[in-house]
């Protein structure tokens, strides 16, 4: 049974899903509901299985979100008898956002194929220089490029998030809607996208900017010299740059939006382990004529 979160105004709000599996902790769907409701957009939410999920239900909301979760293969079950509907929906110019395991299942190895063919995923901590190594729960650092609220036209560089094996997207050809909005910053790699699918669009992050009480005492790891050095040391420190949303909101609103305002994030050396800051985004606006008119 559909949980529905919200009353009164809510009526008004733009309706949301978010994805809680039968054997799901609800804390991780949760987390996605949340920052859903404190954006802009102010979304009223309801946490639906699979057996809420049709192609009518899903004309009520304005985006299907998928949290994070245990197993890849064990979500594409459950989720399997209803991809089409789902696929439809964006199709039709709905919205789609995958936080970690959902931007797994965004890919199609499996699951929904809604990212841009040729595409990829597959574990960032799997990769040469990678910050983060194995599959525990800790922080690492990302460079975000923001469309959106108070920073928008800014880049965020080297800011700690929550991340659990979080996804590296390779083989994403950047385009007029095709956009990176986050790479890592140890390695470059592509962490977080946005592409147009059909009439709709898919945002995708690997680590977990929708992160509350999950991350408060997550382990950060240390600098590390050699980038070839697979070995990880640790400090007990909690979330070096506090419990910030603004990453998660402006992933929301880029996807919302249809690229409105998104710039190139260009690839960078190796900085992890720096200080985390902003500074002016430097890439050229994204010239898609089309981001205006799907904006939902």
């Amino acid at each position: 049974m559909a949980q529905f979160i919200g009353s009164g105004a809510a009526a008004n709000r733009p309706g949301a899903f978010v994805y809680r599996g039968p054997n799901d902790d609800p804390d991780l769907s949760k987390a996605v509901g949340e920052l859903l409701e404190s954006s802009s957009r102010k979304f009223t939410v309801q946490y639906v299985g699979p057996d809420n999920i049709t192609a009518d239900s899903l004309k009520s909301v304005k985006v299907f979100a998928f949290p994070g979760g245990p197993d890849v293969d064990d979500s594409w079950e459950e989720l399997k008898p209803v991809a089409q509907d789902i696929r439809d929906f964006v199709a039709n110019g709905g919205r789609y956002l995958g936080f970690c395991l959902g931007a797994y299942l965004a890919g199609d190895s499996p699951g929904l194929a809604l990212l841009p063919n040729g595409t990829q995923i597959s574990p960032e901590s799997d990769e040469r220089g990678a910050q983060v190594k194995d599959d525990r729960d800790t922080m690492i650092q990302v460079n975000w490029s923001f469309s959106s609220g108070a920073n928008a036209g800014k880049t965020a560089e080297n800011r700690w998030v929550y991340f659990q094996e979080g996804s590296v997207v390779k083989n994403f050809v950047e385009n007029s809607t095709n956009h990176v909005l986050a790479r890592y910053s140890s390695t470059g790699h592509v962490a977080a996208t946005l592409n147009k699918y059909g009439e709709g669009w898919v945002g995708t992050t690997g680590p977990h900017p929708e992160a509350n009480q999950l991350c408060q005492f997550a382990p950060v790891p240390a600098i590390r010299n050699n980038a070839d050095d697979d070995t990880v040391d640790v400090v007990n420190l909690s979330a070096t740059d506090g419990l910030q949303f603004d990453i998660g909101h402006d992933l929301i609103e880029a996807t919302m939006s249809g690229g409105k305002d998104v710039k190139k994030l260009p690839s960078s050396g190796p900085t992890n382990g720096t200080d985390s800051k902003l500074v002016e985004s430097s890439g050229s606006r994204s010239r898609n004529p089309l981001g205006r008119l799907f904006r939902r």
